[in-house]
Protein backbone atom coordinates (compact mmCIF):
# COMPACT_ATOMS: atom_id res chain seq x y z
CA UNK A 1 0.00 0.00 0.00
CA UNK A 2 2.97 2.28 -0.62
CA UNK A 3 3.05 4.24 -3.87
CA UNK A 4 6.43 5.22 -5.33
CA UNK A 5 5.91 7.70 -8.11
CA UNK A 6 7.75 10.48 -9.92
CA UNK A 7 6.00 13.33 -11.71
CA UNK A 8 7.18 15.44 -14.67
CA UNK A 9 5.92 18.22 -16.86
CA UNK A 10 5.47 17.32 -20.53
CA UNK A 11 7.09 19.62 -23.09
CA UNK A 12 5.40 18.40 -26.28
CA UNK A 13 2.43 16.34 -27.43
CA UNK A 14 4.68 13.78 -29.17
CA UNK A 15 3.65 11.22 -26.54
CA UNK A 16 0.17 10.93 -28.10
CA UNK A 17 1.38 8.98 -31.13
CA UNK A 18 3.03 6.41 -28.81
CA UNK A 19 0.01 5.88 -26.54
CA UNK A 20 -1.19 2.30 -26.25
CA UNK A 21 -4.55 3.52 -24.89
CA UNK A 22 -6.24 6.48 -23.26
CA UNK A 23 -9.23 6.96 -20.98
CA UNK A 24 -11.22 9.80 -19.49
CA UNK A 25 -10.92 10.42 -15.75
CA UNK A 26 -13.24 12.58 -13.65
CA UNK A 27 -12.41 12.91 -9.98
CA UNK A 28 -13.39 14.85 -6.92
CA UNK A 29 -11.93 15.14 -3.45
CA UNK A 30 -13.82 14.54 -0.23
CA UNK A 31 -10.76 15.73 1.70
CA UNK A 32 -7.72 17.61 0.36
CA UNK A 33 -5.68 17.69 3.58
CA UNK A 34 -2.16 16.58 2.52
CA UNK A 35 -2.00 14.28 5.56
CA UNK A 36 -4.99 12.24 4.31
CA UNK A 37 -6.38 13.01 0.90
CA UNK A 38 -9.62 11.19 0.00
CA UNK A 39 -10.35 10.98 -3.72
CA UNK A 40 -13.34 9.62 -5.65
CA UNK A 41 -12.71 8.82 -9.30
CA UNK A 42 -14.50 7.56 -12.37
CA UNK A 43 -11.98 6.07 -14.76
CA UNK A 44 -13.47 4.67 -17.92
CA UNK A 45 -16.36 2.48 -16.80
CA UNK A 46 -15.21 1.94 -13.19
CA UNK A 47 -15.40 3.90 -9.95
CA UNK A 48 -12.73 4.11 -7.23
CA UNK A 49 -12.25 5.56 -3.78
CA UNK A 50 -8.66 6.29 -2.80
CA UNK A 51 -7.00 7.45 0.41
CA UNK A 52 -3.49 8.88 0.15
CA UNK A 53 -1.24 9.72 3.08
CA UNK A 54 1.39 12.40 3.49
CA UNK A 55 4.24 12.17 1.01
CA UNK A 56 7.88 11.65 1.89
CA UNK A 57 10.19 14.68 1.93
CA UNK A 58 11.00 14.08 -1.76
CA UNK A 59 7.31 13.59 -2.58
CA UNK A 60 8.18 10.27 -4.22
CA UNK A 61 6.67 7.86 -1.69
CA UNK A 62 3.38 7.83 0.19
CA UNK A 63 0.68 5.55 1.54
CA UNK A 64 -2.09 4.76 -0.94
CA UNK A 65 -5.21 2.64 -0.42
CA UNK A 66 -7.70 2.18 -3.25
CA UNK A 67 -10.99 0.30 -3.52
CA UNK A 68 -13.16 -0.19 -6.57
CA UNK A 69 -16.73 1.07 -6.14
CA UNK A 70 -19.62 1.26 -8.58
CA UNK A 71 -19.83 4.18 -11.01
CA UNK A 72 -23.19 5.07 -9.46
CA UNK A 73 -21.57 5.33 -6.00
CA UNK A 74 -18.67 7.34 -7.44
CA UNK A 75 -21.05 9.76 -9.19
CA UNK A 76 -22.96 10.31 -5.92
CA UNK A 77 -19.75 10.89 -3.95
CA UNK A 78 -18.34 13.29 -6.56
CA UNK A 79 -21.46 15.40 -6.04
CA UNK A 80 -20.43 15.67 -2.35
CA UNK A 81 -16.84 16.60 -3.22
CA UNK A 82 -15.10 19.82 -2.40
CA UNK A 83 -15.31 22.40 -5.23
CA UNK A 84 -12.97 21.84 -8.19
CA UNK A 85 -13.65 18.52 -9.91
CA UNK A 86 -10.72 17.37 -12.05
CA UNK A 87 -11.39 16.35 -15.68
CA UNK A 88 -8.57 14.83 -17.70
CA UNK A 89 -7.63 12.37 -20.41
CA UNK A 90 -4.98 9.84 -19.38
CA UNK A 91 -2.64 8.35 -21.97
CA UNK A 92 -0.60 5.21 -21.30
CA UNK A 93 2.82 5.08 -22.97
CA UNK A 94 5.26 2.18 -22.77
CA UNK A 95 8.85 3.35 -22.44
CA UNK A 96 11.37 0.59 -21.83
CA UNK A 97 10.16 -1.54 -18.91
CA UNK A 98 7.79 1.11 -17.57
CA UNK A 99 4.47 2.72 -18.39
CA UNK A 100 4.16 6.49 -18.22
CA UNK A 101 0.70 7.82 -17.42
CA UNK A 102 0.32 11.21 -19.07
CA UNK A 103 -2.60 13.40 -17.99
CA UNK A 104 -3.93 16.10 -20.29
CA UNK A 105 -6.14 18.34 -18.15
CA UNK A 106 -9.33 20.14 -19.18
CA UNK A 107 -11.55 22.83 -17.67
CA UNK A 108 -9.79 25.12 -15.21
CA UNK A 109 -6.57 23.11 -15.62
CA UNK A 110 -6.59 23.21 -19.42
CA UNK A 111 -3.10 23.60 -20.88
CA UNK A 112 -1.42 21.50 -18.19
CA UNK A 113 0.06 18.12 -19.17
CA UNK A 114 1.80 16.02 -16.51
CA UNK A 115 3.47 12.60 -16.76
CA UNK A 116 3.80 10.12 -13.89
CA UNK A 117 5.77 6.92 -13.59
CA UNK A 118 5.35 4.34 -10.83
CA UNK A 119 8.51 2.65 -9.63
CA UNK A 120 9.45 -0.36 -7.50
CA UNK A 121 11.95 1.70 -5.46
CA UNK A 122 12.86 5.39 -5.20
CA UNK A 123 16.22 5.20 -6.96
CA UNK A 124 15.10 2.92 -9.79
CA UNK A 125 16.48 3.81 -13.21
CA UNK A 126 14.10 4.40 -16.11
CA UNK A 127 14.28 5.69 -19.66
CA UNK A 128 13.26 9.32 -20.15
CA UNK A 129 11.52 10.01 -23.46
CA UNK A 130 12.26 13.22 -25.36
CA UNK A 131 8.86 14.73 -24.53
CA UNK A 132 9.52 14.51 -20.78
CA UNK A 133 10.20 17.90 -19.19
CA UNK A 134 11.19 19.15 -15.74
CA UNK A 135 10.56 16.97 -12.70
CA UNK A 136 7.87 18.31 -10.34
CA UNK A 137 7.56 15.34 -7.96
CA UNK A 138 8.14 17.39 -4.82
CA UNK A 139 6.05 20.40 -5.91
CA UNK A 140 2.67 20.01 -4.18
CA UNK A 141 0.93 22.47 -6.54
CA UNK A 142 0.96 19.69 -9.19
CA UNK A 143 -0.95 17.24 -6.97
CA UNK A 144 -4.47 16.76 -8.33
CA UNK A 145 -5.87 17.56 -4.88
CA UNK A 146 -4.19 20.97 -5.07
CA UNK A 147 -5.13 21.53 -8.72
CA UNK A 148 -8.76 21.17 -7.63
CA UNK A 149 -8.33 24.12 -5.23
CA UNK A 150 -5.77 26.20 -7.12
CA UNK A 151 -6.25 25.38 -10.82
CA UNK A 152 -3.62 25.95 -13.50
CA UNK A 153 -5.57 28.84 -15.08
CA UNK A 154 -5.06 30.93 -11.91
CA UNK A 155 -1.26 30.54 -11.86
CA UNK A 156 0.86 33.50 -12.84
CA UNK A 157 2.60 32.60 -16.08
Amino acid sequence: MIEIERKFLVKSEDFKSDAIKNERIVQGFLNTDPLRTVRVRIKGDKGYMTVKGKGSRSGTTRFEWEKEISVKEAEALIKLSEPGVIDKLRYYIEVGNHIFEVDEFFGDNSGLIVAEIELEHEDEDFLKPQWLGDEVTSDIKYYNSQLSKNPFKTWKK
